[in-house]
C-alpha cells in the first residue's frame, strides 16, 4: 500500500467538464479522477469505465458538459485517521484506490494498492528504507582490471552500497562493428575510447565477483543483447538499463522478461517515450525504479530539474532516483531529500584520466562525504506521525523550560489557587500551561515555597516505595540532597550516589550523619568544570591526564564516604571511560588504540580500596543535550576482551545495550551470554530504537521476563538499580514505579520463555 498525499493529478472539481476529467484520467496512470465540491469536500470519482457508460446511455455526447454528470457517487472511502491495517484491507485486485477524507468529507490523501518496493540481492528499495547509493565505475576502469578492482574497494570504502559497470558487445552494437571510418566527430570519439577501454567479457565477470567480494551490490549497463545475456547467465541480481535505451523497446523487453529488477535511467527522453517504456514494463509485469537524469557530461544545474522526480513517481506509481552528471554532489543529497531512493554517481580515482565520466565523477574521499551527508538528510527527514519529544529535547526542556512551583508553603489537603503558584526554571514539573488543571486541586501534600508540581498533585496518586523482594541486591540512585528523603521509607540493600563535579566540592558529613546499612556505590560524574567531558581514550596526552586527575578526585571522595557506608568494604565507582567522536565511528585499529589508552590511564590511577567498572555504553551518547559518536565498551566482544586482558569487571547498562544491538543488529541475549561473567553490577531500564535511552520500564522494546531469566543465569546475585531518566521526580515516583514493575521478573520463579531482541 503507498499513501500519497499529492493530490492534483488525481483531482477534479465538480464543474470541471467531462473533457477535463479525461485529460487528467488520461495521463495519471491510474485511470481515475477524485471529484470536490468547491470546498473540497469529496463528492465521487470517475474511471474509465464511468465515462464508456455515460457515452452509451445519451444521445448527445458533450464533453463540455460537467463532470459531476458521471461521477460515481457509490465508492468505498475512510478516513484519515484509520489505521494503515484497516485503509490496506479495502484496497484489492479490484478496489486499486482508497480516498481519505478528514472529519469534514474533504480529500486529503489517497491510499494505492501496489508493491510497496523492489527487492534484489540483500537490499529492497522502497520509500521507508535508506537509498541505494550506486558507484558508477562504468568505463573509469580505462580497459584495466586492476583499475577496476581498486575503484571498486574505494568505493566500498567510501560506503557505497552498489559498484556499477558498463558492458558492450561491439560487434553487434555498431552496424560497422565498432570501426572509426565514416563517423561524425562525436561519435568518432567514442568509439575510439570504446575501442580501447573495454574490459573482455572474462574480466568484466572478475570484476563483478570482485564487487561481492568487497560487500557490494554488483550492476552493470547492456547496452546490447548480447551483454544482456552474458550478464543474465553470470547471475547478476538486477539491470541497469541506460537513458540510451529507453526508447529501445526490443532490449527493454528483453530485460523486463528476465524477472530481474530494473533501474533505468531517463535521460535524452520526452514524457509520451517514458509512458510508452512504463506500459511495456507493466504489461511484462516488471519491477523497475525510474531515474530522473540529464544527459549531459557536465549538465548545468538550471537543466537538471529534481522537480520532475515527483512526475516520474507517478507515472511509474513506485519508487524513483536520481543519476547525476553534475559537478559535485550538493544535488544528489537535495535528490535524497525530495525523495530518491537511488542515487547514481559517477567515480573515479583521477579526474584527470582520458574520457568524458572521469570528468564528472566523484573521487572517493567526495563520495564518502556525499554517503554520510545523505545518511544524515534521511535521519533528519524523518516522518510526519504525530511529534514527541526525543531524548536531546527531554533533556534540554528539563534544564531550559519552566514548571509550576509553589510560591507559598501549602498544607496538604489546602485547594490550590493562582496566587500559591509561580513559574519557574528547570522544567522538572509540571508545564506552565498546566496551571487551569492544577487550580481548585487540594494539595495531596505538605509543600514547600519552591517545590514543582507533577502530575500526581493533580491526580492524587503516586507510587510509594514498599517491601520488595528480589532475587539479587537492589538499589536506588540518589544524590548527595536527595538521599535521605529517598531512602526514608524504604530499606534498599545499596544505594548508588551520583555525583556532579559540584559534589567533589562538598562536604559528606553535611548530608550523612551516621553509618548506616545500605552498601555502597558511586557513579562518578563525566562532565566536570570547563566543559571537560572524562575520557581516559583520549589521543590528546593533556586532555587524558585530566580526566585520570578528576577521576582520582572522585575515587579519593568515595574512600570518604566508606566511613557513612560500612557494609561495603570495597565500593563500585561506575565510570564512562570515554571514547567519543564527534561525526563519525572508529575503524577496529582506533579502538583497539583507545582501549589501550582507557587501560594505562586506569593503571595510573591509586584505586586502593575501590573498584572501577566501566559502563557498557549505547552508540549515540547525549552530552550537553546533543548527541556523539561512542566507540569503546559497546560491542561485546570487545568488552570481554578488555576485562579478560586487563582484569576488569563492569556495569551492564540494559538501555544502553539495547540501542547498541538494535543499531548493530546484534542479538541482546549473545550480548549478554559474551560479558555475564564480567559484570559487577545492573542498570536495568528500557529503551527503544537507537536513540531512546533511560525510559520507564515497559516504555521500550526490552522484554524484562526473558531479561530476568538470562540475568539468573548468567549474572545471578549481581547487584542493580533502576537507572530511570528522572526518576528521582515527585519523591522517587518513577523508581518505585520501575521497582514494581521488575519485581515479577526478577523473584526468582518460574518466567515462560521469551526473546527480549
Amino acid at each position: 500500500m503507498i499513501i500519497s498525499e499529492r493530490l492534483a493529478p488525481y483531482v477534479v472539481y465538480y464543474e470541471d467538464s467531462i473533457q477535463a476529467a479525461l485529460q487528467k484520467i488520461n495521463t495519471n496512470t491510474r485511470r481515475l479522477v477524485f471529484c470536490l465540491s468547491e470546498f473540497g469536500v469529496l463528492e465521487g470519482l470517475v474511471t474509465d469505465g464511468d465515462f464508456r457508460r455515460w457515452v452509451v446511455q445519451v444521445d448527445n455526447i458533450d464533453l463540455t458538459r460537467p463532470v459531476r454528470e458521471i461521477a460515481n457517487r457509490r465508492f468505498i472511502q475512510a478516513r484519515d485517521s484509520d489505521s494503515p491495517q484497516y485503509i490496506e484491507s479495502l484496497l484489492s485486485a479490484r478496489i486499486t484506490a482508497v480516498p481519505l477524507i478528514d472529519t469534514l468529507g474533504r480529500l486529503t490523501a489517497i491510499a494505492w494498492s501496489g508493491a510497496p518496493g523492489i527487492r534484489f540481492a540483500d537490499w529492497e528499495i522502497r520509500d521507508d528504507k535508506p537509498a541505494f547509493l550506486i558507484a558508477e565505475i562504468g568505463n573509469n576502469h580505462n580497459g584495466s582490471l586492476d583499475l577496476a578492482k581498486r575503484l571498486i574497494e574505494a568505493a566500498a570504502e567510501a560506503g557505497a552500497n552498489c559498484a556499477k559497470f558498463q558492458l558492450r558487445d561491439m560487434d553487434s552494437l555498431y552496424g560497422n562493428g565498432g570501426r572509426l571510418a565514416s563517423e561524425d566527430l562525436g561519435t568518432e570519439y567514442t568509439l575510439d575510447l570504446l575501442e580501447r577501454f573495454q574490459l573482455s567479457v572474462d574480466e568484466m565477470f572478475e570484476a563483478l565477483d570482485h564487487v561481492r567480494a568487497c560487500g557490494l551490490i554488483p550492476l552493470c549497463t547492456p547496452w546490447d543483447l548480447v551483454s544482456l545475456e552474458r550478464l543474465v547467465q553470470y547471475g547478476i541480481d538486477a539491470i541497469k538499463i541506460a537513458s540510451a535505451d529507453l526508447t529501445n523497446h526490443q532490449l527493454l523487453m528483453a530485460a523486463a522478461q528476465t524477472g530481474k529488477p530494473l533501474l533505468i535511467s531517463t535521460g535524452m527522453s520526452l514524457e509520451h517515450e517514458i509512458n510508452e517504456a512504463v506500459q511495456l514494463l507493466r504489461a511484462e509485469a516488471a519491477q523497475f525504479v525510474l531515474l530522473q537524469c540529464n544527459s549531459t557530461y557536465p549538465v548545468p544545474m538550471r537543466d537538471i530539474n529534481l522537480a520532475y522526480m515527483d512526475r516520474l513517481g507517478e507515472i511509474a506509481q513506485g519508487p524513483v532516483g536520481y543519476s547525476g552528471h553534475e559537478l559535485g554532489y550538493e544535488v544528489c543529497i537535495a535528490a535524497v531529500a525530495r525523495g530518491a531512493r537511488v542515487i547514481e554517481k559517477h567515480f573515479t580515482l583521477d579526474r584527470n584520466m582520458e574520457g568524458n565520466d572521469h570528468r564528472v565523477s566523484l573521487l572517493p574521499a567526495e563520495f564518502g562525504a556525499m554517503v554520510r551527508a545523505i545518511r544524515n538528510v534521511e535521519d533528519a527527514i524523518g516522518t510526519c506521525d504525530t511529534r514527541t519529544l526525543t531524548q536531546g529535547e527531554r533533556l534540554n526542556r528539563e534544564v531550559l523550560a519552566k514548571s509550576l512551583v509553589a510560591g507559598q508553603d501549602i498544607r496538604k489537603g489546602e485547594l490550590i489557587a493562582e496566587r500559591m503558584v509561580v513559574v519557574r526554571s528547570p522544567g522538572r514539573g509540571l508545564q506552565p500551561s498546566r496551571m487551569k488543571d492544577l487550580l481548585g486541586v487540594a494539595v495531596p501534600r505538605d509543600m514547600r515555597a519552591g517545590d514543582a508540581f507533577f502530575e500526581s498533585d493533580i491526580h492524587g496518586y503516586s507510587v510509594q516505595p514498599r517491601a520488595y523482594a528480589f532475587d539479587r541486591p537492589w538499589g536506588i540512585p540518589v544524590r548527595y540532597h536527595d538521599c535521605s528523603a529517598l531512602t526514608e521509607n524504604c530499606t534498599p540493600d545499596l544505594v548508588e550516589i551520583h555525583m556532579s563535579y559540584r559534589d567533589l566540592e562538598l562536604d559528606p558529613g553535611a548530608y550523612f550523619k551516621a553509618p548506616g546499612t545500605a552498601g555502597l556505590v558511586v557513579h562518578s560524574p563525566e562532565l566536570f568544570a570547563g566543559d571537560h567531558v572524562m575520557d581516559l581514550s583520549a589521543a590528546d596526552e593533556r586532555y587524558r591526564l585530566r580526566s585520570i586527575q578528576e577521576l582520582q578526585r572522585v575515587i579519593d571522595r568515595t574512600r570518604q564516604l566508606k566511613r557513612y557506608f560500612p557494609a561495603t568494604e570495597r565500593p563500585l565507582v561506575i565510570i564512562n571511560a570515554g571514547g567519543f567522536t564527534l561525526d563519525r565511528f572508529l575503524p577496529v585499529e582506533e579502538r583497539r588504540a583507545g582501549y589501550a589508552r582507557i587501560a594505562s590511564s586506569l593503571a595510573a590511577l591509586d584505586s586502593e580500596g575501590v573498584e572501577i567498572i566501566p559502563q557498557t555504553m549505547p552508540p549515540f551518547p547525549w552530552h550537553f543535550g546533543g548527541q556523539r559518536f561512542h566507540n569503546l565498551f559497546m560491542d561485546p566482544a570487545e568488552i570481554s576482551e578488555f576485562c579478560v586482558v586487563h582484569g576488569f569487571r563492569v556495569c551492564f547498562d540494559s538501555s544502553h545495550a539495547k540501542l547498541a544491538c538494535n543499531y548493530f543488529g546484534w542479538s541482546m541475549r549473545d550480548y549478554l551470554r559474551q560479558i555475564g561473567p564480567y559484570v559487577a553490577h545492573l542498570h536495568l531500564v528500557d529503551a527503544r530504537g537507537h536513540h531512546d535511552e533511560g525510559l520507564q520500564i515497559g516504555a521500550g522494546e526490552i522484554d524484562f521476563g526473558s531479561l530476568g531469566e538470562d540475568l539468573r543465569t548468567l549474572a545471578p546475585g549481581i547487584s542493580f538499580i533502576p537507572e530511570i531518566w528522572q526518576g528521582h521526580k515527585s519523591s522517587g515516583e518513577g523508581f518505585w514505579l520501575a521497582l514494581d514493575r521488575l519485581e515479577p521478573h526478577l523473584r526468582g520463579h518460574d518466567v515462560p520463555e521469551r526473546a527480549y531482541d
